[in-house]
């Protein structure tokens, strides 16, 4: 079970957490989804902020919070699944949007993890589409009136 004295988040640019995002998306996107590296680097790593979940001092989830408000690369390590520690870290990204006054955030969601996002909060919106391969689909969560 999960103690959750042993969870840090830590929000900081690519350059103070690329070493641990890389590791958790290189398991999680490159190795157990398949999806080419090269649609998994790009340009916006610098210009986000990042967001990493320790948990017994070892990076475990990450994600990245983007100046469009585009929430993206939510991952956590297949070994640290089903303790919340996603849900956990998506409060930790909505908390600072809310600090920084977005208005919304929005993530371009895998279908099969709708639900997770939705319990946060978030809504679909559109239809469904592919991207590297797997559907995907949008979501909103509108942050203020």
């Amino acid at each position: 079970m999960l103690n959750i004295t042993e969870l840090r988040i830590v929000a900081g640019s690519w350059k103070e957490l690329a070493i641990d995002a890389k590791l958790i998306r290189e398991a999680v996107f490159i190795q157990e989804q398949n999806i080419a590296p090269e649609d998994e680097w790009d340009a916006q790593d610098a210009v986000s902020q990042h967001f990493i979940a320790y948990w017994q001092q070892q990076p475990v989830a990450t994600a990245r919070l983007l100046a469009n408000n585009s929430i993206g690369r939510v991952a956590v390590l297949k070994s640290a699944r089903g303790f919340k520690i996603g849900q956990q870290l998506m409060q930790a990204v909505i908390e600072q949007a809310r600090a920084e006054q977005r208005a919304f955030v929005k993530l371009s969601s895998q279908v099969h993890a709708t639900g997770f996002y939705q319990a946060l909060g978030f809504q679909v919106q559109g239809e469904e589409y592919l991207d590297c391969g797997i559907p995907h689909i949008d979501m909103y969560l509108q942050l203020s009136r």
